[in-house]
C-alpha cells in the first residue's frame, strides 16, 4: 500500500490539492470557510457541509487513518473524465449518513460513464491474495481480515459513472475491492452507468437494499470469490445496451442474495454465470428477459440454487418469488422528474400530468406509497409493448385519473401489441394472506383494511394490453390486487387485449359501468376471494378464441354482479365458475353463446344465483338493462 507521504506527493505533483484549507473538519469553535472543490488527499478526518455542493475536480482519496463524513442532503457532482472519482484505501473510512428524506447524491452531468463513482478498498479476502492491485489507479487491496470496517454508507444516490479506463476497463458505479463484513451499505441507488452498477471483487461485504437503474453493463456483478450477502435489490432495464442483472465469475464462494427482482423492458439476459461462480437465491423474479440464465465457460448450472433447487434452464421457467418491489426505494428523491414526455420509473411524491402532452411508457412506471399520480382528462398515454411495460400503484400510494365522456383518458400502446396496462395493489383482504407476491415484478399486495383507498379512476380507456409474461400468467387491462372499497372506479373500458379486461385478486372494491371488447381471454376475471359489486356492465366479441364473459376461481366471497350484458358473434361459453367460487348477479342478458354456464372442478352450481335463482343452462337470460349505446364515449 502506498504511504500517506507518497499519496500526497503524488497530489502535489499533478495539481490536485484542495483549493483551500481544512475549513469544515470537526474542530470545536472554528468557524467554516467555504470549499466547494474535493481534489487529492484528505490527510484527516473531514466531515463535509450539506449547504454547499461540492465538486470533484481530480481524484479524491481517503486514506488508512482518515474517515470522510458525508451528512444527509449533501451532493456531490463530478467533473467528467476518469480521474475524477473518490476512493477509500485500506484502513480508510467513509460515513455517507444520508436518510430517506435527505440522500447524499454523487453524480456528474447527467451522461452515463462521465465520471468514476465510488471505490472502496478493504483489507478482507480475495482469490487474488493479500494486497492486490485493483485495475483502478493502481490501489492496493485485499488481505486477510474479513471483518474488516471501511465504514458506512446509508441513502446514497450514484448517478452518470463507469467512465471508460481502456478497451478491457471500466469504472462502476460503487465499486467494492475486498470489502469485510463490519462494513454497512444500506440503501444505495445508482442510475444511468455505463458500466456495471455494483461489482464486488471478493470480500465479505453484505448490502441491504439495492435499486439499479439502466446500468450499461451488469447491474451487479461480483468475481474474485464474493461471499457477503445482497439483500433485497431491484434492477430495471429500459435501455437495449446493458448486459445482465447478474453477472458472476471467477471462484465459487456462493455468496446468497435474498430477493431480487429485475424487469427489462428490452429482453436480453437476466443471469449469467462463468467459470465456476455461482450463488444461492432465496426470492426471485425475473419480468421480461428474453434468456433467464446463461452459463458460459463451461459453468455448472448446479452451482446457482435458486429457491432451494437448481436454476432451471428451461426457456418457459417462471420466477416470482422475489418479495423486493419499488416501494423500497422511493426515497430516490429524483424519481418524479419528467424526462421529456416519459413517465419516470418511480413516483414518490405527487405528481399531475399534463392533458396536452402525450406521455410514453419505456419501462415500469411505479407510483409509490405516499405519492398520488393525477392524470387529467384528455391525457393519453402510449406504451413500449412488452411485459416490462407497465403501470403499477402500490400499497400505500394512489392513482386520480379525471377523465370525462367528452374526454376520457387514453392508455395503448405504440404499435398494437401488448403491453401490460394498469396495476393497483391494495391493503384489503385476499386468501392469499397479508404482504403476498404478484405475479408481476415482486409487487406486494394485500392486507387487512377493506375500505382501504388506491384513490379514483373516472372514464379510462386502455387498448392493446395483455402481454405475456410466460406460459401461464399476462398481465391484464385493469389489475386489482386486494383493492379496497374506499376506492373508487368507475367507467372504464379495456379494448382488443391478449388476456383479461379486468382481473380482482381478492380485496373489496367495486366498479361501475365497465366495458369489455375483444380480449383474447376473460372480460372479467375474479379469484382470491374478492367480493365487491360490479355493476352496469357490456362484453363485445366478435372475435375466435376468446375464453369466457365472466371467469371464477378459489374461494366464494358471493361477489355482486348488477346488469352484466354479454353479446358474442363467434359462439364460446359465457360464465366459467371454478372450484368453490361464485356469485350473485341481478340482471344478466347473454346472447350468442354456446354455452351460458360452465362449471368445472366441481364447482357447485348453488354458488352462482342469477336473477334469483339457482343457474340454468337451459334458461334465457335477458334481464340486464345494459346496452351498448351507455358506452359510446369509448367506441366513438
Amino acid at each position: 500500500m502506498k504511504t500517506l507521504s507518497r499519496l500526497l506527493s503524488l497530489a502535489i505533483v499533478t495539481g490536485v490539492l484542495f483549493t483551500s484549507c481544512d475549513s469544515d473538519d470537526d474542530g470545536a469553535g472554528d468557524t467554516p470557510t467555504v470549499e466547494t472543490n474535493l481534489a487529492g488527499v484528505i490527510a484527516s478526518n473531514r466531515t463535509l457541509d450539506a449547504t454547499e455542493q461540492y465538486t470533484i475536480a481530480s481524484t479524491v482519496i481517503v486514506p488508512e487513518g482518515v474517515t470522510l463524513t458525508i451528512p444527509a442532503g449533501t451532493e456531490i457532482v463530478s467533473n467528467v473524465g476518469t480521474e475524477n472519482y473518490i476512493t477509500i484505501l485500506q484502513g480508510g473510512k467513509i460515513d455517507v449518513q444520508g436518510t430517506a428524506d435527505s440522500p447524499v447524491i454523487m453524480r456528474s452531468n447527467g451522461d452515463a460513464g462521465s465520471w468514476g463513482g465510488l471505490v472502496i478498498c478493504g483489507n478482507a479476502t480475495t482469490s487474488e491474495g493479500v494486497n492486490a492491485t485493483a485495475e483502478v489507479g493502481n490501489l492496493s487491496y485485499g488481505g486477510t481480515n474479513d471483518a474488516d470496517d471501511s465504514g458506512n454508507i446509508d441513502y446514497l444516490i450514484i448517478r452518470d459513472a463507469g467512465a471508460q479506463i481502456n478497451a478491457d476497463s471500466q469504472f462502476n458505479g460503487l465499486t467494492l475491492y475486498a470489502v469485510g463484513t463490519s462494513t454497512t451499505i444500506d440503501n444505495v441507488a445508482i442510475i444511468n452507468g455505463s458500466d456495471d452498477g455494483v461489482e464486488f471483487f471478493g470480500g465479505t461485504v453484505s448490502p441491504n437494499n439495492m435499486y439499479l437503474e439502466n446500468n450499461e453493463d451488469d447491474a451487479v456483478d461480483w468475481t474474485e470469490g464474493w461471499n457477503g450477502t445482497l439483500t433485497n435489490a431491484y434492477v430495471t432495464n429500459t435501455i437495449t445496451s446493458f448486459s445482465t442483472a447478474i453477472e458472476a465469475d471467477g471462484v465459487n464462494n456462493n455468496p446468497t442474495l435474498v430477493n431480487f427482482t429485475a424487469i427489462s423492458a428490452n429482453g436480453g439476459t437476466a443471469i449469467q454465470i462463468k467459470n465456476d461462480s455461482g450463488a444461492t437465491i432465496n426470492g426471485l423474479t425475473l419480468t421480461g428477459f428474453e434468456t433467464t440464465f446463461a452459463f458460459s465457460d463451461d459453468a455448472p448450472v448446479s452451482n446457482l440454487m435458486v429457491d432451494g433447487e437448481n436454476a432451471d434452464v428451461a426457456e418457459d421457467a417462471v420466477y416470482s418469488t422475489s418479495s423486493t418491489n419499488a416501494s423500497l426505494f422511493a426515497w430516490v428523491t429524483n424519481a418524479s422528474d419528467i424526462s421529456g414526455s416519459t413517465l419516470p420509473a418511480n413516483i414518490s411524491s405527487d405528481l399531475t400530468l399534463d392533458a396536452s402532452t402525450t406521455y410514453t411508457i419505456n419501462g415500469p412506471v411505479l407510483v409509490n406509497s405516499g405519492a398520488t399520480l393525477t392524470i387529467p382528462a384528455g391525457t393519453n398515454i402510449v406504451s413500449q409493448s412488452g411485459t416490462a411495460n407497465y403501470i403499477a400503484v402500490l400499497k400505500g400510494a394512489t392513482i386520480d385519473i379525471q377523465g370525462t365522456e367528452a374526454n376520457p383518458v387514453v392508455m395503448n400502446s405504440d404499435d398494437g401489441e401488448a403491453w401490460g396496462g394498469l396495476l393497483i395493489c391494495g391493503n384489503a383482504t385476499t386468501t392469499e394472506g397479508v404482504n403476498a407476491i404478484a405475479e408481476v415484478g415482486g409487487l406486494s399486495y394485500g392486507g387487512s383494511d377493506d375500505s382501504d383507498n388506491s384513490g379514483s379512476i373516472n372514464y379510462l380507456i386502455l387498448k392493446d394490453t395483455g402481454a405475456q409474461i410466460n406460459a401461464d400468467s399476462q398481465f391484464n387491462g385493469l389489475t386489482l390486487y386486494a383493492v379496497g372499497n374506499g376506492t373508487t372506479l368507475t367507467n372504464i373500458a379495456v379494448i382488443g387485449g391478449a388476456d383479461d379486461g379486468v382481473e380482482f385478486f381478492g380485496g373489496t372494491v367495486n366498479l361501475t359501468n365497465f366495458y369489455a371488447e375483444n380480449l383474447q381471454d376473460d372480460s372479467v376475471d375474479w379469484t382470491e376471494g374478492w367480493n365487491g359489486t360490479l355493476t352496469n356492465t357490456f362484453v363485445n366479441l366478435t372475435i375466435d378464441g376468446f375464453s369466457t364473459a365472466i371467469e371464477a376461481d378459489g374461494v366464494n366471497n358471493n361477489p355482486t354482479i348488477v346488469n352484466f350484458t354479454a353479446v358474442s358473434t363467434n359462439g364460446g361459453t359465457a360464465v366459467q365458475i371454478k372450484n368453490n367460487s361464485g356469485c350473485t348477479i341481478t340482471g344478466l342478458t347473454l346472447t350468442g353463446f354456446d354455452d351460458q354456464f360452465d362449471f368445472r372442478d366441481d364447482a357447485p352450481v348453488s354458488n352462482v344465483l342469477a336473477d334469483n335463482a339457482n343457474a340454468d343452462e337451459t334458461a334465457s337470460y335477458t334481464t340486464s338493462t345494459v346496452v351498448a349505446t351507455d358506452f359510446s364515449w369509448a367506441t366513438n
